[in-house]
């Protein structure tokens, strides 16, 4: 009855108004006493739709790699934490990163949630996952054979890596190919440091390396080496390119300078952090007021970053209303609670600011710029029928607006490249969710180039499951389809 006579925990954070102050880490991990106390709130159900992994009205529900979370909440509530990590390492290539940047669908879908508060699963994988690193239970496993077939694998964010790492653990010859000077894809440079260290990145680059994958980084494929002599050299390529075609805006005022991409300002950020390079104007919140267009993860990175560089005021735009408090009839479990929360960037906002920087239903309508062509202004209408006319526009006054309004897809030059064809969104819509192979021999596709823009622990099972195929498709048998 855990469920019950235990509160839900959740991983406590530092205060607002010191952590704007740096770009270390929010969060503080469970103390070893909590998280077993938190593990004793798992049922340990008939059914654990905590990792179904599945999509329901196109949320996701349940873990989409299938954490065995009910067994390893009994083993860490039993002490057995080598156990819990074997049991958690099983299914999961990457849990530092999934513990760290994954939302949660598990949660959502926990059946201790159709009573009280679901099992704090993220925060006790986190225990679990710390306490195998500070135990050096977490070492390099070299292959004992090697097959002689080799894979090239395009991309290092969280698919690639779990492609690389599952065909490397069978014996294959893995090369990861990266366009970036550093591995690690958005995990790298596309989410902010205070939500995932870049030196936790770094450390499953290392013991990747060491259990024998090759990571050239630098490489532009289609440019810097040919697909042609990938194909030449490699019995099998994977895209794992990612969905970095950003989503524009089509509006007036589009041209002004002070306008930028999302994910071009979170990069230019991360890089400022980890190599003092200078930021762009277009890419420094000191001092101005930033609008963000976009409700999403993104645009809320957008906004805790732009408070950390020192920006004057920060208003995010959603094109949606406020979430309620709870569940209503149309969100019911075991899909993900669609409910109003205060993550990290609006409780900072609200600290250090005054106020949640949230703004709802707005529709930006135009760009205004002065006379030396950058953007001073913004005029909005409203998504909410009915006020939609005139009444409902408003000038907001900016500095610099970034647009967080989500990807269209893998980037152009993939399809060009490696003559695949795309969908209406931009994914390569030809590997299907068994094969993943694409129209062309020996070359397969996974992660967001294929899903479109998803969450890591989609990525991470796309990775997984490419691999087996690949596999398959080069050794003609099921080694890595029941692991």
């Amino acid at each position: 009855m855990g469920f019950i006579n235990i509160e839900k925990q959740y991983l406590k954070e530092r205060k607002p108004v010191e952590r704007v102050n740096d770009w270390n880490e929010y969060k503080i991990p469970l103390a070893e006493s909590e998280a077993k106390d938190q593990a004793a709130r798992c049922m340990d159900c008939g059914i654990p739709y905590c990792q179904i992994g599945t999509t329901i009205n196109r949320g996701t529900t349940g873990c989409p790699i299938h954490n065995l979370i009910p067994e390893w909440n009994d083993l860490v509530y039993h002490g057995l934490w080598k156990e819990a990590y074997d049991r958690l390492a099983k299914t999961n290539n990457f849990p530092e990163f999934t513990s760290k940047a994954c939302p949660a669908p598990c949660e959502g879908s926990c059946t201790a949630g159709l009573v009280n508060d679901p099992v704090s699963i993220k925060s006790i994988e986190r225990a679990i996952i710390d306490r195998a690193f500070e135990e050096g239970w977490v070492v390099p496993k070299p292959p004992k054979r090697r097959t002689g077939k080799k894979v090239a694998v395009i991309g290092s964010g969280p698919a690639g890596l779990a492609s690389a790492d599952q065909l490397n653990k069978i014996g294959h010859e893995v090369t990861v190919f990266e366009r970036s000077d550093r591995p690690g894809g958005l995990l790298m440079y596309g989410i902010p440091s205070m939500k995932i260290e870049k030196d936790v990145v770094d450390r499953r680059i290392r013991l990747l390396e060491e259990e024998g994958i090759i990571f050239k980084t630098s490489v532009d494929v289609g440019n810097t080496i040919s697909v042609q002599s990938l194909k030449d050299e490699f019995d099998a390529v994977i895209l794992c390119t990612g969905a970095g075609k950003h989503r524009e805006v089509t509006i007036e005022g589009r041209e002004l300078k002070g306008i930028s991409p999302a994910m071009k300002y979170l990069i230019a950020s991360n890089r400022n952090q980890l190599y003092g390079e200078a930021l762009e104007s277009d890419y420094d919140a000191k001092g101005k007021r930033v609008i963000v267009i976009g409700g999403g993860d993104t645009g809320e990175d957008c906004v805790a970053t732009a408070i950390r560089q020192g920006c004057k005021s920060v208003v995010q735009f959603g094109k949606h209303g406020k979430l309620p408090a709870q569940r209503t009839e149309k969100n019911p479990w075991p899909e993900h609670p669609n409910v109003f929360s205060v993550d990290y960037a609006y409780e900072e906002a609200e600290e250090v600011l005054g106020k949640d920087p949230r703004e709802y239903y707005v529709e930006t309508e135009k760009f205004i710029g002065n006379t030396d062509g950058h953007v001073t202004e913004l005029i909005t209408g409203s998504f909410k029928k009915e006020q939609s006319d005139e009444s409902a526009k408003k000038n907001w006054k900016a500095d610099l607006v970034l647009i967080a309004i989500g990807f269209q897809g893998a980037e152009d030059s993939v399809f060009d490249d490696f003559e695949v064809t795309r969908d209406p969104s931009g994914r390569v819509i030809e590997a299907d969710t068994y094969s993943y192979q694409t129209s062309q021999e020996g070359v397969f596709a996974a992660g967001d180039a294929r899903r479109g823009a998803s969450l890591i622990v989609w990525a991470i099972e796309e990775g997984r499951k490419a691999a087996a195929a690949v596999d398959l498709y080069l050794d003609k048998k099921l080694s890595l389809l029941h692991q």
